[in-house]
């Protein structure tokens, strides 16, 4: 990974301009917050080509305007593409951020994207070379060059992008991002993170061990090496609640470019390779329990308890899209039970279109809550449309996953703020109870959707019968 030095020419932003779809008001949205973003630092690109889309009323489409909307889309995409690619930086930023969201945005835009995971503008040969010379004084072959990216979109975040910039930039704290929190999910042996050799890299070359794989989100590469797609949305699961719930250090950018996935031949284990660890959040502890809770109440339909802890982490009245955009479910959905049935295709169109409808009070919202959501929420996204992706969202696994976690930090918490022996004790057992009840629930789950399973139920019920 090198820093090399880029060029933006000074001039004007790219338009989005008259009616549009609802995919197209959010990229006007992500594209107006970047622009804002970028002219405050003098970052911007001579791209100025516009990207028009057609007037429509929404929910009124008639069924011959589909070829012509998709035909918009995909031209705004390749579009937003061109446009992401001259400008690189933030825009190349929010491209792969957009291409991840399979759940939320047309075909057109996230297939048109994707490329920005894999394949985003790279440094010359000539500019890497320079800054090795540099750095170490001496020529390196390179095997892996990656594009750094400078902050993110979101206009109102120009102090917190401020704040993370220098950080990203420096390579050396990647490199020690990297080892903690491969040491801090050490337990998990299913996670991989490249090795960093520090006696050649400095704040502005980072050279570390080269792994390969295929992308998280490619469900045909999995089919064909004989991965697990449920395994491999779980294991990620399991990492991401620990790092949030447990350990409040949280990797922010697991778009499918920085998530890879790997069947071990000798072991024939499946591994997620997990890279760029530039930008981490780490969460306060009062921060990290009230979400441990509004999670706790999501997962249970307690509306009181999500109500108070939503409040508590700044969402005011607004606390119901605040659950929707945590949970990416409807508001019917999170009052039944986030658990209890998968998303359907029509609260996807809802999903859908509330994201653009919504737009205002989704601002009005994102200034309110403290920093450290900020980039949860933009990681939520990202995980969202990996599950999209591998057709696993909404399943009961991952919500067991997180149930657990949730439960370990805030026993934990309890016990660190406790100085009665006997209350510690007290809170212990609740905790071993309650992962007891989760662990007896998730059996309950495999045997009701395994062949063993069927032969127990079939077998009950002939005894049943029989008897009469």
């Amino acid at each position: 990974m090198i820093n090399g030095s880029r060029h933006m020419p000074d001039s004007t932003a790219a338009s989005v301009n008259v009616s549009m779809p609802p995919a197209a008001v959010l990229l006007n949205y992500f594209l107006s917050s970047m622009s804002a973003l970028q002219q405050s630092t003098g970052q911007i690109s001579s791209y100025t080509k516009p990207i028009r889309t057609t007037s429509h009323r929404r929910h009124f489409w008639e069924p011959a305007d589909f070829a012509s909307i998709t035909h918009v889309h995909l031209r705004s995409a390749e579009r937003l593409r061109e446009l992401c690619c001259a400008n690189r930086g933030t825009f190349i930023k929010v491209g792969q951020h957009l291409g991840a969201l399979d759940y939320l945005l047309p075909e057109e835009y996230t297939r048109t994207l994707k490329v920005l995971h894999s394949q985003a503008p790279q440094s010359t040969r000539q500019e890497i070379e320079q800054v090795i010379r540099e750095d170490l004084g001496k020529e390196v072959l390179l095997l892996v060059v990656k594009q750094i990216f400078p902050d993110f979109e979101f206009m109102w975040l120009v102090e917190e992008a401020k704040k993370n910039l220098p950080l990203e930039l420096d390579f050396l704290n990647e490199g020690r991002n990297a080892e903690k929190i491969a040491h801090m999910l050490k337990n998990f042996d299913f996670l991989k993170v490249p090795r960093i050799y520090w006696e050649l890299s400095t704040r502005r070359v980072l050279l570390m061990e080269f792994m390969e794989g295929g992308q998280v989100n490619d469900k045909a590469y999995m089919e064909r090496n004989g991965i697990n797609v449920n395994e491999i949305s779980r294991n990620l699961g399991k990492l991401y609640s620990e790092m949030i719930f447990v350990n409040g250090f949280v990797h922010c950018d697991p778009h499918p470019g920085n998530v890879l996935v790997k069947k071990c031949p000798a072991s024939g284990k499946a591994h997620i390779i997990l890279l760029d660890h530039g930008l981490y959040q780490v969460l306060s502890e009062s921060f990290r329990m009230d979400y441990c809770r509004l999670w706790q109440a999501l997962i249970k339909a307690d509306m009181k308890r999500v109500q108070k802890y939503s409040r508590r982490l700044g969402a005011g009245d607004l606390y119901p899209l605040f659950a929707c955009m945590l949970t990416a479910r409807s508001w019917d959905s999170v009052n039944r039970g986030i658990d209890r049935s998968p998303v359907s295709a029509s609260e996807d169109v809802e999903i859908r279109s509330n994201a653009a409808a919504y737009l205002p009070q989704i601002t009005q919202l994102l200034n309110n809550v403290p920093r450290q959501m900020l980039l949860l929420l933009k990681t939520n996204d990202l995980l969202r449309g990996i599950e999209s992706a591998l057709q696993t969202r909404a399943s009961a696994s991952s919500f067991l996953n997180m149930s657990r976690c949730c439960i370990r930090a805030v026993s934990t918490y309890q016990r660190s703020k406790s100085h009665s022996l006997y209350r510690r004790a007290q809170i212990s057992l609740t905790e071993a109870l309650s992962l007891w009840q989760i662990n007896l629930y998730e059996l309950f789950l495999w045997l009701k959707g395994s062949q063993l399973g069927n032969w127990v139920i079939a077998l009950l019920s002939w005894m049943h019968h029989s008897t009469y």
